[in-house]
């Protein structure tokens, strides 16, 4: 009769819409609450809460010995990435109390550790994060209640290692019949390694067709997920982008320039767990009729921070073209526009009274020192004149410097 007077026990999370999957990441607070409604009088011995994270994976592999199977081993590994306990409600003697009819609140709230491991779900392995609530009670099986959240560890691809382009070049020699049948030869570069989903990778590659047949080449993108216990290590693979593009006739050459990949809506990166790992790769291959494809793959992080928008003009567009020009490109995908005139930039009567063109807000609570500030500090004063290869203001005649031999 005890069991039947707890009518809800459940775990909510502080803003999270009902039913919904809440996500954190790494160094975040979690905080919320557990709800107990009674319809009578119950004897409570203690109510504990359990944060537990944890990357799992499990596979198994089948030895044969001739026709039959001769044993079946299987492979385990798991890592505990978040582990936290806490009592929310114990007697003070250590026994049992009794708790009203009516609805209880018992509020929480911990801190994730700094870095965690985003939460992930594959055919042989798992990251996943749970809140555990246990009532315990005299005489009665403990009532459990669960909710499952979602972290997602931030990947910035605006670190100087994932901002570098990558290259690569590999040929091979077309083979029918054990007779050499002429070289074909490939070489890809992106403009960088680290992307996110959503964004455009633009291919260049230059394929060279030696030849005496046409050739094909392809374009994809391929995400690895690498599962690793006791030694051993499991591997799935699985195309999420493609292109291609027209065949390549006997003795042709083709560019391309900046072929358009653009990347679905797929999980980040993971690449500092101890079990598993999600990897991608951008791979550029070239199908030769009678002999195996000729393959290039260039590494790729798939990350959760854009790229910064608020870069140096000039040095993005003087990269872009230097990247365009050391490929070899004769013509450019796409002329950059040119800039504005500083007139346009700052109006007539803002230039003459000096006063800075970015209006400040009228709300008193905002400070100098708020989150909208530190987003468009480095934007508050007019930008200085823009660059131009001529001196506006030439030295005069007196001035300019004269040859050491006059």
């Amino acid at each position: 009769m005890l069991f039947h007077k707890v009518k809800a026990f459940m775990v909510q999370l502080d803003d999270a819409i009902v039913g919904a999957n809440p996500v954190f990441s790494g160094g975040q607070a979690v905080a919320g609450r557990v709800l107990l409604e009674l319809a009578g009088p119950v004897r409570v011995g203690a109510l504990r809460l359990r944060a537990r994270g944890r990357a799992h994976v499990h596979w198994t592999e089948s030895r044969s010995s001739g026709s039959s199977t001769a044993y079946t081993q299987s492979y385990s590994e798991r890592v505990e990435v978040l582990s936290y306990r806490t009592t929310l409600f114990a007697p003070d003697t250590g026994e049992t109390t009794t708790l009203p009819a009516g609805c209880h609140e018992f509020p929480f709230s911990f801190q994730l550790p700094p870095t965690l491991v985003t939460s992930f779900e594959g055919k042989h392995g798992s990251v996943r994060y749970c809140i555990k609530a246990t009532l315990h009670r005299p005489w009665v099986p403990a009532r459990r209640a669960r909710k499952v959240f979602t972290v997602i560890e931030p990947v910035d691809i605006n670190l100087p290692a994932l901002l570098a382009p990558q290259a690569g070049a590999r040929e091979k020699v077309a083979r029918s019949w054990y007779s050499n049948r002429g070289l074909v030869s490939l070489s890809a570069k992106i403009d960088r390694k680290g992307y996110t989903p959503g964004e455009i990778i633009p291919v260049f590659a230059e394929i060279d067709n030696g030849s005496m047949r046409p050739v094909l080449p392809r374009a994809v993108m391929v995400q690895t997920q690498t599962f690793m216990a006791r030694g051993a290590h499991k591997q799935k693979r699985a195309v999420v982008a493609s292109l291609s593009g027209e065949p390549v006739g006997p003795g042709r050459r083709v560019l391309w320039q900046g072929r358009a990949l653009r990347i679905p809506p797929v999980g980040p990166s993971i690449l500092h767990c101890r079990v598993l790992h999600v990897d991608y790769a951008l791979k550029v291959c070239v199908d030769i009729p009678g002999t195996s494809k000729l393959l290039l793959e260039l590494p790729l992080v798939i990350g959760t921070v854009p790229l910064h928008p608020f870069g140096s003009r000039s040095s993005s567009v003087g990269s872009h073209t230097s990247f365009l020009l050391d490929w070899g490109l004769r013509a450019l995908p796409e002329q950059p526009e040119a800039p504005p005139e500083y007139s346009e930039v700052v109006a007539d009567d803002v230039a003459a009274t000096g006063q800075s063109p970015f209006l400040l807000p009228q709300d008193s609570d905002m400070s100098l020192e708020s989150p909208f500030f530190a987003y468009i500090q480095e934007f508050r004063y007019r930008p200085p004149p823009l660059y131009s290869e001529e001196d506006p203001n030439p030295p005069s005649e007196a001035m300019r410097p004269r040859c050491m031999t006059c």
